[in-house]
C-alpha cells in the first residue's frame, strides 16, 4: 500500500515537475523570442540607416561619374570640333594647290603648243637651210657628212696625240723623279773592283831558257800541259813570257797555277805536269767553292744547293765587257735588294735572284742557248721557286717579268752594267752597233734621217711632216724602240727621240 501511495505519489510528483518545467520552459522562450524581436529591430533599424548612408554615397558617385563623363564628352567633342577645322583647312589647301597645278599644267599645255610651232619653223628653216647650203656648195648630206667626220677624225687625231704626249710627259717626269731617288741611293751605297775582260792569260818567266824546258823534248811537255788543261800554251817571240788562251776560264786560271808552280820548282815532265795540274785543279776548285759562299754570305742570301754555290764561284773567273761577273752578281743583289726595300717589295727573294741572274754563264761553253734561260733551268733544277727562276730568265727579257721582284733585277742588272766605267766596249762592236743603230731607224717610212749619239746611248730620228703627224710620230718612236730591243744587244739602255717639226721660210725683199 505504502508501496502503491509512493508511487503515486512519486507520480504525482513527476506530473507537477514535468507541468512546472513546461511552465517555465514556455516563459524563457517567449522572454528569448521578445530579445531577439528586439534585436532584430534593431539591426533592421541599422541596416535601413546603412542602406539609407549607401544609396547616399551611390548617388554621389554617380554624380561625380556624370560629371566625368559629361567633362570628357565636353572634351573629346572639343577635339573632333579642331581636328574638324584642320581638316576643312587642310582640304581648302589642297583645292587652292588642285586649282594652280591646274593653272600650270595649262600654261604648259600651252607652252608645249609654242614649243612645237617653233620647232616645226625650225625645222622648216633648217630643212631651206639644208637645200640652200646644198645648192652653194654642190655637197650632198652624205658628202657633207664625210667631210665633217674627217674634219672632226683629225681634230680628234691631234688632240689625242697631244693628250698622249702630256701624259707620257708627266708619267715619266713622276717617274724618273722616283726612280732617281731610288737608283741614286742604291749606286751611291755600291762601289767594287772591275777586271779587264781577257780570253789570255800571261805567264812570266825567270828566263827565255825555260820556253825550252816547258816545250820539252819534240814537245812532249807542252803537249802534256795542253792535254792536261785543255788550255792551248803559246810559247812566241814575247820576252820572258807564255800565252795561255781558252775559252774557259777556269781551265785557264788551273793551266796557270799549274805553270807557275812547274816553274818554281823546275821539275817538268809528263809525270810531274799531271800530279801538277791535278793539285792546281783541286786548288782551284776550293777557290772556287769559297768564292761561292762567300758571295752568298756576303749578300745574305742562304740555304742554296752546293751546285749553285759551285756555279756561283766559278763567276770569278767570268768577264763581261771588262766587268768582273760575280763581282757584277753581287753589285747587282746590292742594288735589287735597296730598291726592293724602298718599294716595299720582298728583299730576300730579290737579293736571290740578283745574285744568281748569270749563273747561265758558267755553264754557257757546255751547254747551248741563252744563259738567262740556261740559269733558270739549273735554278729550278737545284730546288729554287719559280719566281726566283723567273727573276732569272726574265732579266735580258726573255721571258715576261711576273712579279715586281724579277723587274727589279731586271733595272738592278742593267743599272750595273749600264753605270759609268762599269763596262767597256771595243771600238769595232761600238761603230758596228752605232751603224746599225742608224739604219735601223732609216729603214722605216717616213724617216728623213737619223743620228746615233751619245755614245750610242741615243738615236735621234728627224721625220718627214708631211708624211708623218704627231700621232704617227708617236707610234713610230715605239715601233724604232721595239725593233732595237728585238735585234741589237747592249749594256744599258738606248733612248730613241722622234723629232717632227715644219718650218715655213720665206724672203722679205
Amino acid at each position: 500500500m505504502e508501496l502503491v501511495i509512493g508511487l503515486v505519489l512519486a507520480a504525482i510528483v513527476s506530473i507537477v515537475a514535468f507541468v512546472a518545467g513546461y511552465i517555465v520552459q514556455k516563459n524563457f522562450t517567449s522572454a528569448q523570442i521578445k530579445a531577439q524581436a528586439a534585436e532584430a529591430q534593431k539591426q533592421l533599424a541599422e541596416a535601413e540607416a546603412r542602406a539609407k548612408d549607401i544609396i547616399l554615397r551611390a548617388k554621389d558617385e554617380s554624380l561625380k561619374y556624370r560629371d566625368e563623363a559629361e567633362a570628357e564628352i565636353k572634351k573629346k567633342r572639343s577635339d573632333l570640333q579642331r581636328e574638324d577645322e584642320r581638316l576643312r583647312h587642310r582640304r581648302e589647301s589642297v583645292d587652292r594647290r588642285q586649282e594652280m597645278l591646274e593653272g600650270r599644267e595649262r600654261k604648259l599645255e600651252k607652252k608645249e603648243k609654242e614649243l612645237d610651232r617653233i620647232r616645226e619653223s625650225l625645222e622648216a628653216n633648217e630643212a631651206k637651210q639644208l637645200q640652200e647650203l646644198q645648192r652653194i656648195t654642190g655637197l650632198s648630206t652624205e658628202d657633207a657628212k664625210v667631210l665633217l667626220l674627217q674634219r672632226v677624225e683629225k681634230e680628234t687625231r691631234q688632240d689625242a696625240a697631244r693628250l698622249i704626249r702630256e701624259i707620257e710627259h708627266q708619267a715619266r717626269e713622276d717617274g724618273e723623279q722616283r726612280a732617281r731617288e731610288i737608283i741614286t741611293t742604291a749606286i751611291e751605297r755600291i762601289a767594287s773592283d772591275q777586271v779587264a775582260e781577257t780570253t789570255v792569260s800571261l805567264v812570266a818567266l825567270p828566263n827565255d831558257e825555260m820556253k825550252g824546258r816547258i816545250i820539252g823534248r819534240q814537245g812532249r811537255n807542252i803537249r802534256a800541259i795542253e792535254v792536261a788543261t785543255g788550255v792551248d800554251l803559246v810559247v812566241d817571240d814575247t820576252p820572258e813570257a807564255v800565252i795561255l788562251s781558252s775559252h774557259n776560264p777556269v781551265r785557264r786560271e788551273v793551266a796557270r797555277l799549274a805553270l807557275n808552280r812547274l816553274i818554281s820548282d823546275g821539275r817538268i815532265h809528263p809525270g810531274r805536269i799531271e800530279k801538277i795540274v791535278e793539285k792546281a785543279e783541286e786548288e782551284v776548285n776550293a777557290d772556287i767553292l769559297e768564292a761561292g759562299e762567300q758571295a752568298a754570305l756576303e749578300v745574305g742570301v742562304t740555304g742554296l744547293h752546293p751546285e749553285i754555290i759551285q756555279l756561283l764561284g766559278q763567276l770569278k773567273f767570268r768577264t763581261s765587257y771588262g766587268q768582273n761577273v760575280l763581282a757584277h752578281s753581287i753589285e747587282t743583289a746590292y742594288l735589287a735588294g735597296m730598291m726592293a726595300a724602298e718599294l716595299k717589295a720582298d728583299v730576300q727573294s730579290v737579293k736571290t735572284g740578283a745574285l744568281l741572274h748569270d749563273i747561265g754563264k758558267a755553264v754557257t761553253h757546255e751547254v747551248g742557248g741563252a744563259h738567262a734561260q740556261i740559269g733558270a733551268e739549273y735554278a729550278r733544277k737545284y730546288g729554287m721557286s719559280n719566281a726566283v727562276a723567273n727573276m732569272i730568265a726574265a732579266h735580258h727579257g726573255e721571258d715576261e717579268a711576273q712579279s715586281l721582284e724579277a723587274v727589279l733585277v731586271l733595272a738592278a742588272d742593267a743599272i750595273s752594267g749600264a753605270r759609268p766605267g762599269a763596262r767597256r766596249e771595243s771600238l769595232e762592236q761600238y761603230l758596228k752597233r752605232v751603224e746599225a743603230l742608224e739604219q735601223m731607224a732609216n729603214a722605216f717610212p717616213g724617216v728623213q734621217q737619223s743620228y746615233a749619239i751619245q755614245a750610242g746611248r741615243e738615236i735621234r730620228i728627224i721625220v718627214k711632216p708631211e708624211e708623218i703627224d704627231d700621232l704617227g710620230a708617236i707610234n713610230l718612236c715605239k715601233q724604232i724602240a721595239r725593233k732595237v730591243e728585238d735585234n741589237l744587244e747592249y749594256p744599258g739602255q738606248i733612248k730613241v727621240t722622234v723629232i717632227r717639226e715644219t718650218r715655213a721660210i720665206n724672203h722679205a725683199r
